[in-house]
């Protein structure tokens, strides 16, 4: 398998992970996201720099696979914390993983605040529409007509809502400096048994870009669409076209806001 133009791969075991078996389910894109992660860093040559700030959900024990250092944070304050270390330790390359019910519901007002203040921080969100970890109920990004425990009937959006957009939302703040939202599952081709990987590769190239953005003095932040078919209840397989079919449309990949031109380069 060659490396895709433009993209540069390194194959087997990177320092930056730990060699730890990961508790994340088959086919969960918390996973690929981890190794990403642990490529930008290593990319960055930052990992005797890099801090990783957990909060509540289902990359809580992202500390074990990750060889960083790390801080625990009260479910939804992972921002907060992040900005404190930055302040403190300026040097440090800090980051943080969030689900999309622990940013988007307890936690939102901690990201907005951070971001309205442009911290020099990066946020990565994972968005698979679901409370993944504490038993698949309704999140703030749940499709409308989505099952969840808590819907059995599907998301009512005249009585919850409309699904919650989150990179949308920083748009409006003039804080941000970089907000990138990435399709991280593989996605179909058209082909019923074939799917394509573009998505990691895209997600890499964006870790990397939040980063030198954070380096610059930048808060920076990227959503990465993704999959929970335990929860959803569906195959692995289906699952990733539920992803393409319904979530992309609604949460639409692509550059929101790039004010150093990292991209550009």
């Amino acid at each position: 398998m060659s490396a895709a133009v433009g993209y540069a791969t390194k194959w087997g075991a990177l320092p930056t992970l730990t060699g730890a078996p990961t508790h994340y389910c088959a086919g969960c894109e918390h996973g690929t996201l981890t190794r990403l992660l642990a490529s930008a860093i290593e990319a960055r040559q930052a990992r005797e720099r890099a801090v990783l700030v957990s909060s509540v959900g289902c990359s809580v024990l992202a500390h074990e696979y990750l060889n960083v250092d790390a801080v625990q944070a009260p479910h939804g304050r992972a921002p907060a914390v992040m900005a404190g270390i930055k302040r403190a330790r300026p040097d440090l390359l800090v980051f943080g993983v969030q689900g999309d019910g622990d940013a988007v519901s307890i936690g939102l007002l901690e990201l907005v605040n951070a971001a309205n203040r442009g911290e020099p921080i990066s946020i990565f969100l994972v968005n698979n529409a679901i409370y993944g970890m504490t038993g698949g109920q309704m999140a703030p990004t749940t499709p409308a007509g989505m099952v969840t425990t808590t819907t059995p009937n599907g998301r009512d959006v005249a009585t919850t809502g409309r699904p919650f957009d989150a990179t949308r939302l920083l748009l409006g703040l003039d804080g941000p400096a970089y907000l990138r939202r990435v399709f991280l599952p593989v996605a179909p081709t058209g082909s019923a048994d074939v799917f394509n990987a573009r998505g990691a590769l895209d997600g890499e190239a964006a870790i990397r870009h939040a980063f030198e953005v954070q380096e610059r003095g930048g808060f920076s932040f990227v959503e990465f669409v993704s999959t929970c078919w335990v929860n959803w209840k569906v195959s692995i397989l289906e699952s990733k076209r539920y992803a393409a079919r319904v979530l992309a449309p609604l949460f639409p990949p692509g550059l929101y806001r790039d004010r150093f031109g990292v991209e550009a380069r």
